[in-house]
């Protein structure tokens, strides 16, 4: 009813707030029915339903500028924003992006991906307006979903406090980042929310005032007297100045981020105060869908599911290969059991890289440590040095927010880490934020790494269990998003010799040389192409550092019409760049192909989608054998 007028922010304004009340009813019920068959992040959304209708009726976006950060929580945000019309779209090819894009709307300030960016960039942009003299303009960074346990926004609120400018962070406190939320932050934060004395206060200040029984008038008369005496008691008794207001912040709540009436009068308060301030609003992940509520872990992004019931509809094949990520998981829990000096570390990710197998299993020896990539891996070089053998488990794109750390605290020491780094390659539909694709390019410049990616579930099993043979140094095994290769994966460890590829099959006029992966789409290739009657020889190199300089002298010898790289990374810098360098290096006059991710940023779509704009499919891969 409500929700059909709204397409731009300025709509709301035109609300009452029990209208307001009723349109989040609405949207909530427009984002279940949607995502139930156009997958998506579904319950951090659910839970910012209210707090995106209050942001955008209460301040003048998009000249006031709003920041999501963990850009998944921003879906009740772009249907405000003019984009309900094409929600269905989200995370599909040539649709809408699932996170905030400078380029796909106005109402998006600052593209956000990953995660602890927003009061950084808001920060940023409150300057900017300070020098540009646009003092009335507000600034606000929504950051919530665990985001706040993130080294880069303790730096930004260090920096915030001595700046004075207008801005305002809003504390999303849901417990929840992608899993449950760990650490010292997160207990420090239920201290505030959770004192008994203070919210028996609360309690008592609102029944002695009406309570329940008041009517929408005296409620909306008496909420600010409420906020002031509960704002004074929680420094009473929880003490001041909080973690917050040490830092230089005015800090206020926690409120009910589920309350638009309370959320409108704090934040019609708050713009008018000047400098940096800190609302803390409680919220419930999954809010409105009892089984995301009852499991917001799964429910984060659960793929298809009833709209009516919750029930997620998965694929119940149970011949289907594993993905490579559960391979990783119970491989380590293996290796473990027989090396105690094994422990394995996870910046915020053990479902989604299932080292929850390991925590379940030996609870002691496998740590979340928050979405910290950084941290993570120092903390991972500190065991090493203290003589324990870390596997520290980041995706690509989340690696580069370590790259320092990997660089100076790991492979300049020599220390024995192993980096098992998960959705290397495309991913689909997280698009150009969670692209694996420049890990090879980025770490093959640095000394004393070995790098390698298996091409199947076997191959990884066997890279794991090799690098964590004495004297391996760091070690950085890459493998993609989704399932492998192989339904009966359970193979026998072995030692691979490091540095050494395989050949897969003999040929004569074209080679395909791969790594990782995507040499499974060169196989299909080379099945295509030797029913034309090419004669392909396929070599599957294992490793990218050190490289089998051996056999590239080999293939370079042999007189092949072609030859053929595919990697699934970019092709500037990767594998293919390390291949050709190495064959300019003995005068090989056999023309190369390299087939990669080129130079641009890849877009959302399925992964076979992306691969073939990206020309490195299996189509491709034939046309340039051919070429």
């Amino acid at each position: 009813m409500y929700l059909e007028k709204i397409n731009i922010p300025s709509d709301l304004k035109q609300l009452t707030i029990p209208q307001l009340e009723m349109l989040s009813g609405e949207l909530r019920q427009y984002i279940i029915d949607t995502l139930a068959n156009h997958p998506g992040h579904l319950a951090s959304s659910l839970g910012t339903v209210e707090l995106s209708i209050a942001l955008h009726y209460v301040f003048n976006t998009p000249d006031d500028k709003l920041v999501w950060d963990v850009g998944h929580q921003a879906y009740a945000h772009k249907i405000l924003t003019g984009r309900r019309d094409r929600f269905a779209t989200i995370r599909t090819y040539g649709g809408l992006s699932g996170f905030p894009r400078r380029d796909e709307s106005e109402y998006d300030a600052f593209g956000t991906g990953h995660s602890s960016t927003s009061i950084s960039a808001v920060l940023g942009m409150a300057v900017a307006s300070q020098l540009q003299g646009l003092t009335d303009r507000q600034h606000i960074a929504v950051i919530g979903d665990g985001s706040m346990t993130g080294g880069e926004a303790f730096e930004a609120l260090n920096n915030a406090s001595i700046s004075k400018t207008n801005m305002l962070v809003v504390l999303n406190d849901n417990g929840i980042s992608i899993d449950k939320a760990v650490g010292g932050l997160s207990k420090y934060l239920v201290k505030i929310t959770a004192s008994h004395r203070y919210n028996k206060l609360k309690e008592y200040v609102w029944d002695r005032l009406g309570g329940n029984k008041m009517s929408d008038k005296q409620r909306r008369r008496h909420i600010g007297l409420i906020q002031h005496i509960t704002f004074m008691a929680k420094y009473a008794m929880l003490g001041a100045p909080n973690l917050f207001e040490a830092l230089g912040f005015r800090y206020f709540g926690p409120i009910d981020g589920h309350n638009i009436e309370e959320l409108v009068s704090t934040l019609e308060k708050l713009k008018d105060l000047k400098g940096p301030k800190l609302l803390h609003v409680i919220t419930t992940k999954g809010k409105g869908m009892r089984k995301a509520e009852q499991n917001p872990v799964v429910y984060h992004a659960p793929g298809k599911f009833d709209a009516e019931t919750g029930a997620q509809l998965t694929d119940s094949n149970k011949s289907l290969p594993p993905r490579y990520q559960d391979v990783f998981g119970e491989t380590i829990v293996e290796l473990a059991s027989q090396n105690s000096r094994i422990v394995g570390i996870t910046p915020a990710m053990p479902t989604g890289c299932s080292l929850n197998i390991m925590m379940r299993a030996m609870p002691h020896r496998a740590f979340d440590v928050g979405i910290a990539e950084q941290h993570s891996v120092t903390f991972a070089a500190g065991l090493a040095a203290q003589g324990m053998l870390p596997f520290c488990n980041l995706y690509s794109s989340f690696m580069q927010r370590a790259y320092d750390q990997i660089l100076h605290d790991v492979a300049l020491q020599k220390l024995p880490v192993v980096f098992c780094l998960d959705r290397a390659g495309l991913v689909g539909d997280d698009g150009a934020t969670h692209h694996g694709v420049f890990d090879m390019a980025c770490l093959r410049c640095v000394p004393n790494l070995t790098i390698c990616a298996p091409m199947d579930e076997h191959e990884l099993r066997c890279m794991m269990y090799t690098a964590q043979l004495p004297n391996q140094g760091p070690v950085v095994i890459r493998y993609p998003r989704g399932r492998g290769v192989k339904v009966d994966w359970r193979c026998p460890f072995s030692a691979l010799t490091v540095g050494k590829g395989r050949v897969l099959t003999e040929g004569d006029d074209v080679a395909l040389v791969t790594i990782g992966h995507v040499g499974n789409s060169a196989r299909q290739a080379a099945q295509i192409l030797a029913e034309r009657g090419v004669s392909v020889a396929h070599y599957d190199m294992r490793y990218l550092k050190p490289l089998d300089t051996d056999l590239l002298r080999q293939i370079a010898n042999k007189g092949f019409r072609r030859i053929v790289t595919v990697e699934d990374g970019v092709k500037q810098g990767g594998f293919g760049s390390a291949v050709l360098e190495y064959m300019e290096t003995i005068n090989n006059t056999t023309p190369i192909t390299i087939l990669g991710i080129p130079d641009y940023f890849v877009a959302h779509g399925t992964i076979a989608q992306l691969q073939r704009d990206c020309g490195y499919d299996v189509d491709h891969i034939v046309a340039a054998a051919v070429e």
